[in-house]
């Protein structure tokens, strides 16, 4: 039961960190996208291509986290399936 919890909690944590990682990447893309086009008056066209930036930079972290996170449970549970042999 507790390591139902563990994993559990550790799921969670994981799920949240991909959120957070998608809409961070997103309002910088379009933070710096605003304020360039308030600096260079090129009203909304910096403000689209980075808010596209963004999202694609959000996107990638999401599929490197992933990635990782998918490594990181098989090499546990070869781990756990060669310590029970």
């Amino acid at each position: 039961m507790k390591e139902q919890r563990r994993q559990l909690i550790k799921s969670m944590g994981f799920l949240s960190g991909l959120g957070i990682s998608m809409v961070a990447a997103t309002l910088i893309g379009l933070a710096m996208g605003y304020y360039l086009d308030r600096w260079l008056g090129t009203n909304p066209w910096m403000t689209l291509i980075f808010l596209c930036f963004g999202v694609v930079a959000g996107f990638r972290n999401v599929y490197i986290l992933t990635d990782r996170e998918l490594k990181r449970q098989q090499a546990e549970s070869s781990s756990e399936g060669d310590s029970k042999k």
